[in-house]
């Protein structure tokens, strides 16, 4: 069986794209996938729409550091995307951390990259890039929805939200799911209510 692209599109400070981010890495242990990690911003997918207060406050304070992983990837490419994403997660997830200017430095020094990014976190020039970014899932998915937004075998789907993340071929099952309802001519939506926030294993 011939190895499956799979795009899968992120933004950092959500916490469910980071739940689905794990369960995908327990899938290229049990599938023969090969994942290419993308930016998408939900500042840009909330920039003008009429949300809470507080989560407009939370959409400016990681405005910078999604500037600053846009500029990283345009300098230096998609395969600095997973190492930052896991470093930037780390801090943000599971050591529960909101200084989003310090953990921002601190993932690229971890992952090696120069300091000077940061300047990035200022340039409103940036903010186009964010939004085509933005737009280039909502082509695939529509604007009702964000991340984590997945494409396989000429689908796309947002999803899955879960929590914990399967593991093991537990993990391959729900792939196996995903892959088959986002592939099915005319399948749109599969919901319940959700009981449980997200579950980060240390």
């Amino acid at each position: 069986m011939a190895t499956e692209s799979v795009d899968f599109y992120f933004d950092p400070a959500c916490p469910w794209a980071w739940m689905a981010s794990r369960w995908m890495m327990e899938v290229e242990q049990v599938r023969d996938v090969d994942v290419h990690w993308r930016q998408m911003s939900l500042w840009a997918l909330n920039e003008g729409r009429d949300i809470p207060e507080g989560y407009r406050e939370f959409q400016e304070r990681i405005h910078g550091m999604s500037r600053v992983l846009a500029k990283a990837l345009d300098a230096h490419g998609d395969e600095v995307a997973k190492p930052l994403y896991d470093a930037l997660g780390e801090r943000i997830h599971h050591q529960g951390r909101s200084d989003f200017d310090a953990i921002t430095a601190e993932a690229l020094e971890q992952v090696g990259l120069a300091a000077s990014l940061l300047d990035a976190g200022q340039d409103e020039s940036l903010d186009d890039v964010l939004r085509a970014k933005k737009q280039a899932v909502s082509e695939l998915v529509g604007d009702d929805v964000g991340t984590p937004t997945i494409t396989v075998a000429g689908s796309s789907f947002f999803g899955p939200v879960v929590s914990p993340a399967p593991k093991g071929e537990a993990a391959g099952r729900l792939w196996d799911g995903c892959v088959a309802v986002a592939g099915t001519d005319g399948f749109f939506e599969l919901k319940r209510s959700r009981t449980r926030d997200p579950i980060f294993d240390v």
